[in-house]
């Protein structure tokens, strides 16, 4: 039987034939991944770890430009509220103006209608004055034409009274030399 074991193979042990032609086909198969499919697999991983890293870089730079678009909303926000305010204070200020210019022209108005009234109240007195002095003039002639004696509504003789009136005035003052006294001696 020691021969027979001697001239069986192991079956455990493949033929060398088969293990040579198997590790050639290895190394091919190995130089073939080596060569085409690694790099192959490291450019799909690259791209999909460049696709992930550029995402998230993305992400990022998204999430810092909503944080700027929020600040600017809220400067935005401030400076709109801060106008508004001050075009509340400025149309209050206007309104004031606006009131104070009304309240001028009201009291100029009323400073004119008062003028005005003042000036026809003087037009009416001085024509109610003008027409009392005729009245009074014409009382004072025809009165003066009863003392004299002699009727004056005529103008050239009032004129002529009058005229011998002050004649007779300027020889007494003449005469006398003291004016009044001599007057009111001769009117007795």
């Amino acid at each position: 039987m020691n021969i027979l074991a001697a001239t069986e193979e192991n079956p455990l042990l493949p033929p060398w034939g088969e293990i040579i032609i198997g590790l050639i086909a290895f190394g091919l198969v190995v130089l073939v991944m080596m060569r085409f499919v690694a790099p192959r697999f490291e450019q799909v991983f690259r791209a999909r770890r460049e696709a992930i890293e550029g995402g998230i870089e993305r992400a990022e730079a998204m999430q810092a430009e909503a944080k700027a678009a929020l600040e600017q909303y809220r400067a935005q926000l401030a400076e709109a509220r801060t106008e508004a305010a001050q075009i509340r204070d400025a149309a209050r200020a206007e309104g004031q103006q606006i009131l104070e210019e009304l309240r001028a022209q009201a009291q100029e108005e009323s400073s004119r209608i008062v003028a005005r009234g003042e000036e026809q109240l003087a037009a009416n007195r001085q024509a109610v004055v003008n027409e009392l002095r005729g009245q009074l003039g014409a009382l004072a002639v025809e009165l003066a034409g009863k003392v004299v004696g002699e009727s004056l509504a005529d103008e050239a003789r009032r004129r002529g009274t009058v005229d011998r009136f002050l004649d007779q005035l300027d020889v007494m003052t003449a005469s006398d030399g003291r004016g009044g006294s001599t007057v009111a001696a001769q009117d007795r």
